[in-house]
């Protein structure tokens, strides 16, 4: 039976949680705090894919001033500890090590080979399992991560900047300059979270974008290039970084000067360009333009959320009109000088069913 304080202590978890955001990946983001008698004695999150898991840290954090301690204390976990042996070994095995009495955790890992397992493994080592405290809230959280192993591939997540009467580009050459300096470092801090930003070759060669996260620290996202050709001017600006690109079209599979070209099917260029991404571990793509290619995902039902950045004052006449969403919900509006971020989710590809109960799919 869950508790308030139970609840508190889990949205202590997912701040820690978040602080791997754009580091972890394929991983999820987790955070852990270990508690006894109302009072956190460690608490840790995976820093870096590949190193510690975030009870490793949390119990080592509780040994530097309070090991007699541990073995009395309550462990609160964002998600079910693991059971197996990855890239470091089960964490479930270390919570029973330390004889933990209880582990409360905010939801299962949808991953085959922990989905529920962790959970079994410490209820047969005797401990006490509280499950799906802030559900809703802890697949939220790792919404990249779930989506990534319930659907087969990446988290889609569609932006655009769009003037007030919703025109995304000039009829021209001349660049349409449409969102604030303080909303475009918020974009590049958007850049670090996810695995790839991805644009078309349109969008590639008429602003010769850079496609990195200058204006914002953190890891730079994989370059992916949409063009059914493949062919691309060798002097374009985001070639330059030394970055990797993955350029997707329809007739040659090599590489060369670090860019790497992967042909998929015209007929299902879309499906089979996000199945190749799937395999090569791409947890999730910022797709920032153009119009065709983002409208391409919408129509095709591929999407699970869109970012519509409007400048409240700006007018165009003429130019490109904004791609046009359907079967869509509003989740939130920020705003930040003249600009309004709508953020909206695919209605058809929710994690949490209307009645709040996960729509978490099996793997097993």
């Amino acid at each position: 039976m869950e508790t308030n304080k139970d609840r508190d202590y889990l949205q202590r978890c997912f701040q820690l949680a978040l602080q791997g955001a754009g580091n972890v990946a394929p991983n999820p983001m987790v955070g852990a705090v270990l508690v006894y008698n109302d009072v956190i004695i460690g608490e840790g999150y995976h820093q870096k894919y590949g190193e510690a898991h975030a009870e490793v840290n949390c119990i080592n954090k509780a040994l530097e001033h309070h090991a007699e301690l541990i073995g009395k204390a309550t462990l609160y976990v964002s998600l079910e500890p693991c059971s197996h042996y990855g890239k470091t070994p089960p964490c479930a095995d270390l919570i029973i090590r330390h004889k933990i009495p209880k582990v409360v955790i905010g939801c299962r890992d949808s991953f085959a080979a922990v989905n529920g397992k962790g959970v079994e493994r410490l209820q047969n080592a005797g401990i006490t399992v509280v499950e799906h405290v802030l559900e809703k809230e802890a697949i939220e959280l790792n919404k990249r991560f779930f989506t990534f192993h319930r659907l087969k591939r990446p988290y889609i997540i569609l932006k655009w900047a769009q003037t007030r009467n919703q025109i995304i580009a000039s009829g021209t050459d001349t660049r349409l300059m449409i969102t604030s300096e303080i909303t475009n470092r918020l974009v590049h801090r958007w850049r670090t979270e996810e695995s790839a930003i991805m644009v078309g070759a349109g969008t590639a060669m008429k602003d010769d974008p850079l496609l990195d996260n200058r204006n914002w620290y953190g890891r730079p996202p994989l370059k992916i290039v949409v063009s059914a050709s493949g062919k691309l001017p060798e002097g374009l600006r985001m070639f330059q970084s030394g970055a990797d690109t993955f350029i997707f079209n329809t007739r040659k599979e090599e590489e060369q000067n670090g860019k790497r070209f992967l042909r998929v099917s015209a007929a299902q260029f879309l499906e089979d360009m996000l199945n190749r991404l799937y395999r090569l571990q791409v947890q999730s793509i910022l797709v920032e333009g153009g119009q065709r290619l983002l409208q391409s995902f919408i129509d095709a039902g591929l999407w699970d959320e869109a970012r519509v950045i409007t400048n409240t004052v700006m007018l165009a006449h003429g130019g490109l009109e904004a791609p046009k969403l359907h079967r869509h919900q509003l989740i939130k509006v920020q705003h930040l000088v003249t600009d309004e971020i709508a953020v909206y989710k695919n209605d058809k590809n929710q994690l949490i069913n209307s009645d709040g109960e996960s729509a978490l799919l099996s793997n097993d």
